[in-house]
């Protein structure tokens, strides 16, 4: 029998978590800490356990996983007296969901297991698939560390999505960054055709109806175009997130010798969406960002 812990119960975690609960292998349990119990009234009615406190949660968990913004805040809830870490009595698997650099896991895994004399180890199995994968729960999850540990993990991944193992503590987030890149580009390229196309006289339904069934054609083409049709910018994902993403994909690049040709020109691309004070709005705002530019800019 296992106790499942989950930390992080927003737009992802939140229907994560939901899908764990719901098909737990009998006898195993899940507990449950953020900062509100609101956003999961309804397992808890159904027989999950809330933790006040990260540290009642270390103490009656077996594994842990974490969907938060990165590790700073991964590191909040392990720390100090009421920390997760003051709970531990035993073994504990922190699977961190989040998308981070991979360095900053590797790092993580090193000190707390040095600290904690190997009874704490860290993973990662950062997603991709948006809100509408965490909801269906078809997120593709790329997971990375020892094969023991992501054997103790793959039974509650699988159950919110397709699991991967792809390597050791660290490979999961090198995943995830590139995967981060090829979306960051599919974004804005899908933006800034639909702005020059809207400027031409173009009907973007039409349009995008029709590069949907052709070569363009994606799934965030597919998830995007409605927002770049009615220009519609209500946060799904925040923008602002992408900075650490292409970030961690830079620091992995230059980490592998590889030199960049998209990376700097998206990160640029978003970093001026952030400045403009739009960074908490959808990824689709880079359409908005595109238009007003000054055209000496592009």
């Amino acid at each position: 029998m296992t106790t499942v812990g989950f930390v992080g119960l927003g737009t992802m975690g939140r229907p994560m978590a939901g899908h764990i609960f719901g098909s737990l292998p009998e006898g195993d349990t899940m507990v449950l800490h953020d900062i509100s119990s609101e956003r999961v009234t309804d397992l808890l009615e159904g027989g999950a356990v809330w933790a006040p406190t990260a540290r009642e949660l270390g103490a009656a968990a077996d594994v842990v996983f974490f969907m938060v913004p990165d590790v700073p805040q991964v590191r909040a809830v392990l720390e100090g007296a009421d920390g997760l870490l003051a709970g531990v009595d035993g073994e504990l698997l922190l699977v961190v969901c989040s998308t981070v650099a991979p360095d900053a896991v590797r790092t993580l895994d090193a000190e707390i297991s040095q600290a904690t004399e190997g009874r704490v180890r860290v993973i990662d199995a950062p997603v991709s698939g948006g809100e509408v994968g965490a909801k269906a729960g078809t997120l593709s999850i790329m997971v990375g560390g020892a094969d023991d540990l992501v054997a103790k993990a793959l039974p509650y991944l699988q159950l919110a999505g397709r699991p991967v193992h792809l390597g050791p503590t660290g490979a999961g987030e090198v995943a995830k960054a590139c995967n981060q890149l090829i979306c960051a580009a599919n974004i804005v390229a899908n933006a800034e055709a639909a702005v020059v196309a809207e400027r031409a006289g173009l009907d973007l339904q039409k349009l995008f109806d029709l590069m949907k069934g052709g070569y363009a054609g994606s799934t965030i083409m597919t998830d995007k175009a409605p927002r770049f049709i009615a220009k519609d910018y209500a946060v799904s994902g925040a923008a602002i997130f992408w900075i650490k993403d292409l970030l961690a994909y830079l620091d992995e690049a230059g980490r592998t010798g590889t030199p960049s040709v998209q990376g700097d020109r998206l990160l640029e691309a978003f970093q001026g969406v952030v400045d403009a004070g739009w960074g908490w709005d959808d990824t689709a705002i880079v359409q908005k960002y595109i238009e007003e530019r000054p055209a000496e800019q592009a």
